[in-house]
């Protein structure tokens, strides 16, 4: 059911992964754009994003009848004194999908990969009080506290970040880098 998106991903695989970030925004999610981000600007984020993405970064998917219907990115941590750390991003799930359990299923195979990967430790922010919030907090993600004004809705408002970790250390058994 959850799958990694092939690199360089096909042409379908973008028009998709777009239409669930378009459709995010449009639910309110505040996941980095604004309401008037079109469907050719999502697309060519997610072509560059994939294209300049990290060799052990990862790219899950899970697919309905019409396509792609969620998503989640790891990304391994840049700087040289943290190969142990990966930042999750960009957990989305098309409205058309939602109530499916399609985020937790998504997740658990992100945290998955990473431990097989040999990260040990998970970074991610989100907006409070919020579904993705509630959803890190009963899957055992951990509160560092939480950022006033960090970012806009995509209406304009600003809103608050809450940013987690997650401790994968008796998971882990591949290689980082």
């Amino acid at each position: 059911m959850i799958e990694e998106i092939a690199r360089p991903p096909s042409e379908q695989d973008v028009r998709d992964l777009a239409a669930v970030l378009v459709d995010a925004v449009a639910s309110g999610a505040s996941v980095s754009f604004m309401a008037s981000l079109t469907q050719a600007e999502a697309e060519k984020w997610w072509g560059e994003t994939i294209a300049h993405a990290h060799a052990n970064a990862v790219f899950l998917v899970v697919r309905d009848e019409q396509g792609i219907a969620g998503t989640v990115q790891m990304h391994p941590a840049w700087p040289p004194n943290q190969p142990h750390r990966a930042d999750i991003a960009k957990l989305l799930v098309h409205r058309r999908a939602r109530g499916r359990g399609y985020a937790r299923l998504l997740m658990h195979e992100i945290e998955a990969r990473a431990a097989a990967k040999g990260y040990t430790l998970l970074t991610l922010d989100t907006v409070p009080d919020r579904p993705a919030d509630f959803l890190y907090r009963s899957e055992g993600w951990n509160v560092v506290g939480r950022i006033p004004n960090y970012a806009l809705d995509p209406d304009g408002s600003p809103c608050d970040t809450v940013v987690f970790y997650k401790d994968l250390s008796g998971l882990t058994t591949g290689d980082r880098r």
